[in-house]
């Protein structure tokens, strides 16, 4: 829920050329294509709406004038990356100063959630006394759709290690402070968090719920039957 301590504003990623989407995303932007009857974006922007006002920003790129005709009137501002993309760390940069807000909520556009909404849990665990992020992770046991082994270990504290234990969702919680020393305009996330890893300021919290990565054609009908399985309970 809002409070001071937590951020004002979220990212969405939504730049993406979606190539592992194949023949789906030839027409249109990843965060558009549908799951259960609804775009990819408009079930990152229903967690939004449940968790309560957030200045709200996606970064676009690949046809990103069906997004910006998609979100208009839906409380977005919009960060184009033209023109090259520039990646999670540099999209967010850019975006700065349209969110205005230090830390921030970044979310990737390319899943579906069951359980308690990812924001509320992330902004229930935030201290930013002893984090520069907090990151959302998922036990394999509760992952679908997902390719490839986990990312991180976590200890008894919540500090984390990179390895082969849980997998990160694409939602945390991240101060921006660090964006400024990346030299490069284009590059990942991942540059922050070894810097973190480091000082020991990078932390997680295990999503209380289902999700489904919704990156590839074959992850669709498992995320609509995890969503269908959540609604009859």
């Amino acid at each position: 829920m809002p409070s001071a301590l937590n951020p004002s504003a979220l990212m969405l990623f939504a730049a993406g050329f979606g190539t592992r989407m194949g023949a789906l995303t030839a027409d249109r932007p990843k965060p558009l294509v549908e799951v259960a009857g609804r775009p990819l974006i408009d079930h990152a922007l229903a967690l939004r709406d449940d968790f309560g006002p957030l200045r709200t920003v996606a970064n676009l790129h690949y046809r990103g004038d069906q997004l910006r005709r998609h979100l208009q009137g839906r409380d977005v501002l919009f960060s184009e990356e033209t023109p090259e993309i520039l990646e999670t760390g540099g999209g967010l940069r850019k975006a700065l100063p349209l969110l205005a807000s230090n830390p921030v909520f970044t979310m990737n556009t390319d899943a579906a959630w069951t359980g308690t909404n990812p924001l509320i849990q992330l902004a229930e665990a935030w201290d930013p006394a002893r984090m520069d992020a907090l990151l959302l992770l998922i036990a394999p046991e509760r992952a679908r759709g997902h390719a490839g082994g986990g990312d991180f270990l976590m200890a008894p504290d919540g500090s984390l290690k990179r390895g082969p234990g849980a997998i990160y969702s694409g939602v945390q919680i991240l101060k921006t402070d660090l964006l400024d020393s990346i030299p490069e305009p284009a590059f990942s996330l991942n540059l922050l968090w070894d810097a973190m890893l480091r000082q020991g300021r990078l932390h997680g919290v295990m999503h209380a719920g289902g999700w489904c990565d919704v990156g590839r054609p074959e992850s669709i009908p498992l995320a609509e039957a995890m969503l269908a399985e959540a609604a009859d309970v």
